[in-house]
């Protein structure tokens, strides 16, 4: 018997020769990146299946419980367990909390019975249980619960647990449901990490596969077809696994990335709030709830587990904070990326509107919903980015999601990938200008200064980096002499655009009263206008940046709340699903962690709709104005981008006070932009201001109020981010500020008490 040995054989042996005699490199799962992963699996230090059993092994260790009950005793609890993530049950705190332990003066309360803390059966499983009503943070919990549930096989599917995802080949057992025979068909992730390194074993096509073996997280609204996908919510589907990818789990499915794990979430996006109705709370909640799922449950902060994530995408942030996954695909509304991200000290590239897809997702607002990419460096998160795109076309386009026909004449051809700013150069910025935002940096409280200052100490980094800096001065910052004024700044934008394109804005009412007064003038007259928009009359105080970056004072005639009714309710009809398809039927098949959600819910089953959606008009309007000045500032000043801190506020505990910032909508101005932004690690704060409880002098509810004192916190502080902002289509530039800075300072550290576990390399 002859035997040919072709050419393409003959390459293929050579290779594998070559990386078999090729030395086994260093694999570290802490802090791994994309680069990392794919140079351990080469050298033979690591394969695909063990990367991922590594990080089943930090979430069998770490993601667990980090909140416990608060009751009206703060007695124990029996032992109660819930849902199995990793293999194993998660298993619940059995110490409570007493509520007058938390707040003063409780023996005057006077108001409703509080959503007192209790364990439940889950709607969607009544054989596992979860936390009911108010919850607080256990310090030092040594988990974080950031991923709601693994692509593990028994475990990915309520509706097909257990041995109804028994593998192909094996019976299933009697009673199985009906879907579950096509659904097991599915690899797991470990099984599709096995199955990658008998096909491609050390010689993988990082070209065809850029994500090739990189454990990711998504957050719960983007639907998977191997996972349960519910948007964090305890919702007995009849299938609770989505029949189809999501636009951008499908894209990144093909480009070699291990579908891992859905992310824990502020259930829908955080709920969009209640719309009013003839639901009311019968049992009031008390103290900050945090990123919550009824599903899920509560996330931790991992830098300090007493303290919320922020939302809604918590889990997406802490999953790459406590290097639970790689990467983590998370979403934002108004500030649901950028909060995480911030708060968890990770990296984030938000793209502009409609650069990737929202195909397949459960949204909140249709003009404002948008994917983000958080990892453990900018570098990465520009990989996932240019993942994104489709492999026929090379188009980030999808017909599922109009807006992304919006970016077709901004995308870049080239990878971004290669915009990054390539190390060892000394003055990688040379020759860009960055537009400091000062309006986004006033300090209003104590508990502003520590952020406020940390930013402002980081500019001297971009000009170290060889960028020139131009401030937008704000009346309440002090004027660095050190950085030049612009000369023209936002104030002189809006004073143009805003006389002809929102002038209804100088007629807004604040608390019955006019907002806005200039002494000698009709703000709503036509002579005004004028006179604005020619510089012959000042702009009112206080109709500013940040003012025009925030919502508008409620305003009883508008017609609001259609965009959340209206993007759930499509998203249940094209789901398909044969018990739930509808507000209704959602809502006769779920259960909610508090009553504050089971009463949102129930209004908006109920709320009729008026589809003269004046709210929706007035975002759109504002955008397309907010857009002209933005563009107009960075034209006029010649800059590249513009610089600001994410959030001067830290978080506070769950279960505790909160405060709302006044004015802090400002910092939504991505959101409401609908542009790129990029976010770094900038440092970490080492005490905080925690807000306090005090009791309201009728004696029927607690309201939050400003902490005087300063505590101390604990290991390495609080991280915070840097954040870098340009008009649409300005990724490319972006990444390359936000690597550059990055590379120079080395910000990101990952929490001390989530370490290597045992055997971990």
């Amino acid at each position: 018997m002859s035997i040919r040995i072709t050419a393409h054989v003959l390459l293929v042996s050579a290779a594998g020769l070559f990386a078999s005699a090729t030395p086994a490199a260093e694999f570290h799962l802490k802090e791994a990146t994309i680069d990392s992963i794919h140079a351990g699996i080469r050298s033979g230090a690591t394969t695909c299946e063990e990367v991922v059993k590594e990080y089943v092994a930090r979430a069998k260790a770490y993601n667990g419980m980090c909140t416990a009950l608060v009751t009206a005793d703060g007695k124990p609890i029996a032992p109660a367990t819930g849902a199995v993530r990793a293999g194993v049950p998660i298993k619940f705190p059995t110490e409570t909390f007493a509520l007058s332990n938390l707040v003063p003066d409780f023996d005057q309360y006077t108001g409703s019975t509080p959503d007192y803390g209790r364990m439940e059966p889950t709607m969607s499983d009544p054989s596992v249980k979860m936390q009911y009503g108010m919850v607080a943070g256990i310090p030092n919990a040594g988990k974080v619960d950031a991923l709601e549930v693994l692509n593990i096989r028994g475990e990915r599917s309520v509706t097909c647990k257990g041995k109804f995802d028994a593998p192909p080949g094996q019976p299933l057992p009697a009673g199985a449901p009906a879907p579950c025979e096509k659904f097991r068909q599915q690899p797991d992730a470990l099984e599709t990490a096995a199955e990658y390194d008998k096909k491609f074993g050390r010689n993988f096509d990082e070209k065809a596969m850029p994500m090739y073996c990189a454990p990711m997280s998504f957050k719960g609204i983007y639907d998977a077809k191997d996972m349960r996908t519910t948007a964090g919510a305890d919702v007995n589907y009849a299938m609770d696994v989505p029949p189809a990818d999501s636009t951008l789990v499908s894209r990144l499915r093909s480009a070699g990335a291990i579908i891992y794990a859905q992310a824990q979430e502020a259930e829908y996006n955080a709920g969009s709030g209640d719309p009013g109705g003839a639901a009311k709370v019968e049992h009031p909640y008390i103290g900050a709830g945090g990123a919550r799922e009824s599903w899920g449950g509560p996330a931790c902060n991992p830098y300090d587990t007493e303290r919320v994530t922020s939302g809604s995408s918590a889990g997406s942030g802490v999953s790459v904070a406590a290097n639970l996954v790689v990467c983590s695909i998370c979403e934002t509304t108004g500030g649901s990326c950028r909060g995480p991200a911030n708060y968890q000290g990770v990296p984030l590239i938000v793209p502009t509107k409609g650069m990737i897809s929202f195909g397949g997702a459960i949204g909140a607002n249709p003009y404002q919903d948008r994917p983000g990419i958080m990892c453990h460096t900018i570098k990465d998160a520009a990989t996932v980015l240019d993942a994104f795109r489709d492999t026929r076309t090379g188009s980030y386009f999808d017909s599922r999601d109009p807006y992304t026909a919006l970016p077709r004449v901004i995308a870049t051809k080239d990878s971004y990938v290669g915009a990054v700013s390539a190390p060892g150069q000394a003055k990688p910025l040379a020759g860009m200008r960055i537009g400091v935002i000062r309006a986004l940096m006033v300090k209003k409280s104590p508990a502003d200064a520590a952020v406020s200052d940390g930013i402002n100490r980081e500019l001297q980094v971009l000009k170290d980096l060889g960028a020139e800096l131009v401030e937008d001065v704000d009346p309440n910052y002090p004027d660095d002499p050190s950085i030049p004024n612009m000369a023209y700044g936002f104030n002189d934008a809006l004073a143009e655009v805003l006389p002809f394109q929102m002038p209804e804005i100088f007629s807004s009412k604040k608390d019955g009263k006019p907002e806005f007064e200039v002494p000698g003038w009709d703000v709503t007259s036509r002579k005004y206008l004028i006179a604005l928009s020619v510089h012959k009359a000042p702009l009112p105080a206080g109709l500013g940046f940040v003012r025009m970056f925030s919502n508008p004072p409620a305003n009883p005639d508008a017609v609001t709340g259609y965009t959340f009714a209206y993007q759930f309710g499509q998203y249940l009809s094209l789901r398909g699903d044969s018990r739930v398809f509808d507000w209704t039927s959602l809502n006769a098949n779920a259960k909610y962690f508090n009553d504050v959600r089971r009463t949102a819910m129930k209004n908006w089953e109920n709320k009729e709709m008026d589809i003269r959606t004046d709210a929706v008009t007035y975002t759109m309007k504002r955008r397309d104005t907010l857009r002209m000045a933005m563009t107009k500032v960075l034209e006029q000043n010649k800059l590249d981008a513009f610089v600001n801190p994410v959030n001067l506020t830290l978080q506070g505990k769950i279960g505790g006070a909160a405060v709302q910032a006044e004015g802090g909508g400002g910092f939504g101005y991505g959101a409401m932009l609908g542009i790129p932004e990029t976010f770094v690690p900038a440092g970490f704060v080492t005490e905080i201001y925690d807000a306090k409880f005090k009791l309201a002098k009728d004696g029927k509810k607690y309201e939050g109020v400003e902490g005087a004192e300063a505590t101390k916190l604990g290991g390495i502080g609080l991280p915070y981010n840097i954040a870098f902002w340009a008009e649409p289509g300005q990724e490319a530039t972006l990444i390359k500020v936000a690597s550059a800075y990055e590379a120079a300072t080395h910000h990101r550290k990952p929490p001390p008490a989530f370490g290597p576990v045992k055997g971990e390399p």
